[in-house]
């Protein structure tokens, strides 16, 4: 659905940076679009990772970019009355096995009774590996780290925010069912108190005919600061417009009193349909 939120800590130097790389990647487009040895007839095939929580184990087509926008609304979560978001990763595969990621929120409207704030969400970099592919029954499995760069001043939802977070990825089919499957490691912090999170996600999707598709996940994250646990279910629609560009939309249910009660979402994933040229 997107990278882990980020903890919450000063921009300074680093944060600079990634703002400087994320306007240089924008700049990159023109010329990646220009490329003279890719046509519109060859579009590669995008590989979303949104609307859910599981991120694929499988990686975009190497030199491409990839970017996965969307637009998240949550009511009653632990602190928060209701919060609307937009949400932004981005993907680079540089090697058949090795994939870096950029994941930001930049903007998130939060309301607390008849309080409300404009806030920055957080930015992660990342980064994942292919250690196994897929060969007939056998998933797929990938291994990723996370790291907060800058934890911007939005609230959290139920899960809250990490600093670290390492993700075990597992991928594969059954029986005409796609499935992602993630077991997570994070490190959380509250002032200068460090607790480990664990969490596990399981999403499910099949055509439904024509361009359409349809997913179910359900999901479970520990909550150290809260002495509860986050459980919910979500279902999303997907429409593949073209190869490279997925339209999706769907809601999320929170499943115990310590989960955010409802969520919608709508967003999109697009694969620049030429390879970034660098000369």
């Amino acid at each position: 659905m997107m990278a882990p939120r980020a903890e919450k800590c000063k921009f300074g130097f680093v944060g600079r940076r990634v703002r400087c790389g994320l306007f240089l990647a924008a700049i990159a487009l023109p010329a990646a679009a220009q490329a003279p040895d890719e046509t519109l007839t060859e579009r590669p095939t995008a590989n979303p990772g949104r609307p859910t929580v599981s991120t694929p184990a499988t990686l975009i087509p190497v030199g491409y970019l990839q970017f996965e926008t969307g637009y998240l609304g949550a009511w009653t979560s632990p602190g928060l009355s209701s919060q609307s978001s937009v949400n932004e990763v981005v993907k680079f595969s540089v090697a058949p096995r090795l994939e870096f990621l950029v994941g930001y929120e930049p903007w998130a409207h939060s309301t607390l009774g008849t309080q409300s704030a404009n806030d920055k969400g957080g930015v992660s970099l990342g980064v994942q590996g292919l250690l196994l592919r897929n060969e007939g029954a056998r998933p797929t499995i990938a291994l990723s780290y996370f790291r907060s760069v800058y934890g911007g001043n939005a609230p959290d939802l139920d899960i809250g925010s990490s600093r670290n977070s390492v993700l075990v990825l597992g991928s594969g089919d059954v029986k005409g069912f796609h499935y992602d499957t993630n077991f997570l490691f994070n490190e959380v912090i509250d002032t200068a108190t460090h607790r480990a999170q664990f969490g596990q996600t399981l999403s499910v999707s099949h055509g439904i005919g024509g361009k359409f598709g349809l997913a179910g996940e359900i999901w479970h994250f520990t909550q150290p600061f809260l002495h509860g646990n986050a459980v919910g279910s979500l279902w999303a629609l997907n429409y593949n417009a073209r190869k490279n560009l997925v339209l999706d939309g769907g809601f999320a249910r929170g499943l115990t009193s310590t989960s955010t009660r409802w969520e919608v979402f709508a967003g999109f994933t697009y694969l620049v349909p030429h390879k970034v040229s660098w000369h």
